[in-house]
């Protein structure tokens, strides 16, 4: 009996081959997983009503029913469906593989068995599926605060309106209190919920480091290893006169000329991807200092550069729409203090609105009959005093005048129901503005486009927000 200490998971091995049994159910009770087997498909499906397995490794040639038909029904079983099958095939049996993975498998090992590969494979499937287990518990926990919050707020809702048509008369400093209380609770539940993006996205973010860093450590000893091989086959090819018939076949099979010059390109391919993986890794820990709460003196386009590599996906052309052209004119900008988290924020509300308006735009077609491309200019400079200017300004479809007044208004948006909360220009401005002690200014005209321009001190002075904040709640 396995100690809870030593305990690693429960796994269900089912093969005909009492060989293989042996083999696979000792090397895996010595790495501490509690392990049944079963000889076939039919008692397989009989052991799991009462044995609760986390990990099944299933054959796919057995009497009676084999393990693919055994899969399609685990697969059709509510109680079983979730549960990760890992299929046993033979090394050249690349048919069975594609078929195994195709009805729900979700890897495959194979014959004669490696047992440092077979628990390698076996602890990372059920690393994903503990990490499957958590996610869905935080999910349903998110959308019980969202439900929760939902209900308050329209209580809330209720009670002002009950308040307002009570006391018609109050003063207007009272007005002016608890329009600020709304707002605070606006931006409590927003920050609750950024919080919460902020801790999923540098999670993962860990956890795909550690592979990517892996991966990317050892290519460039793949390198050396591939050219060591490939010299070494030269000199044989130099040195032997007269090479065995059987080598001269293979190497002409092979076609060791075209190898040897696409090998090293493929592992450069490899090296860049690679790179690549790391550079969006670093893009999302840097977003993801969402709930950072002390004030950090950073280099601001480290932040624009971060925001910019995660909205890269839609800034690529498809085929109902053009790329999105960024021309970044950098100035010289010194250190600026600021809450780092609420500042990439607000880089991403910008330019995410940037990039909406000129998708509106080609909706509209008004960019093909102007000939134009869509672009986003991004412009930093310093100002005099120690002040920062930053300048997001698209060529999309514009701001209606009548409508730029009400932009920063709490739940006002342009947008079309369902696309947009008209929170993320108000949450912006009340970053810049009270956060920062900054400025935030837009600037907009129908069919030309707009532009925000943000004003950053390098420096934030201590305030009294937080002390205004307690006085109207004691004043309410």
């Amino acid at each position: 009996m396995l100690s809870r200490k030593n305990y690693n998971g429960s796994i269900l091995i089912v093969d005909d081959n009492p060989t293989n049994l042996e083999v696979l159910s000792d090397t895996l009770t010595v790495a501490g997983f509690q392990v049944a087997v079963a000889l076939d498909g039919e008692t397989a499906l009989e052991q799991v009503k009462y044995y609760q397995a986390e990990l099944i490794i299933l054959d796919v040639m057995m009497p009676g029913i084999d393990g693919f038909e055994t899969c399609k029904r685990l697969k059709a079983n509510p109680l079983t469906r979730d549960i990760p099958i890992i299929f046993a095939t033979a090394l050249s049996d690349t048919t069975h593989k594609v078929t195994g993975l195709s009805i729900g498998a979700v890897d495959y090992i194979t014959k004669p068995f490696q047992c440092e590969e077979v628990l390698a494979r076996i602890k990372i499937h059920l690393k994903l599926r503990n990490l499957d287990k958590v996610l869905e518990t935080q999910n349903l926990l998110l959308k019980q605060e969202i439900q929760q919050r939902k209900t308050a707020e329209n209580l809330l809702q209720k009670l002002n309106h009950e308040l307002e048509q009570r006391v018609h008369n109050r003063t207007v400093e009272l007005s002016q209190a608890l329009q600020k209380l709304e707002q605070t609770q606006v931006q409590l539940v927003h920050n609750e919920k950024m919080s919460s993006l902020g801790r999923l996205v540098a999670g993962i973010a860990h956890e795909i480091n550690n592979p990517v860093n892996f991966i990317y450590g050892n290519l460039q000893y793949a390198m050396e290893y591939n050219q060591n091989l490939l010299t070494l086959l030269e000199l044989c090819q130099k040195n032997f006169s007269s090479l065995p018939s059987e080598i001269k076949f293979f190497l002409e099979k092979v076609d060791f000329d075209y190898l040897k010059q696409d090998l090293p390109k493929l592992l450069s391919s490899m090296e860049v991807g690679a790179e690549r993986i790391c550079q969006i890794v670093l893009s999302l820990r840097n977003f993801s200092r969402l709930n950072e709460a002390d004030k950090k003196t950073i280099d601001i386009h480290e932040g624009i550069e971060s925001t910019l590599l995660i909205l890269q996906e839609r800034l690529k052309g498809r085929v109902e729409q053009p790329e999105i052209q960024v021309i970044k004119e950098y100035g010289e900008l010194p250190p600026v203090e600021c809450y780092v988290g609420q500042l990439n924020q607000v880089f991403m509300n910008l330019l995410a609105n940037a990039i909406d308006a000129l998708e509106e735009q080609n909706s509209q077609l008004l960019l093909r009959n102007k000939k134009e491309h869509p672009t986003i200019w991004i412009k930093t400079e310093k100002q005099h005093q120690d002040w920062v200017k930053i300048c997001i300004t698209d060529n999309g479809i514009g701001i209606k005048a009548d409508l730029q007044s009400k932009i920063f208004d709490p739940f006002f948006t342009t947008k079309p129901v369902g696309k947009g909360t008209g929170l993320g220009l108000s949450i912006s401005h009340k970053i810049i503005v009270e956060k920062h002690q900054g400025q935030l200014i837009c600037c907009s005209e129908i069919g030309k486009g707009t532009e925000f321009v943000i004003n950053l001190p390098c420096k934030i002075k201590h305030d009294n927000q937080q002390d205004k904040k307690t006085e109207i709640l004691q004043i309410i």
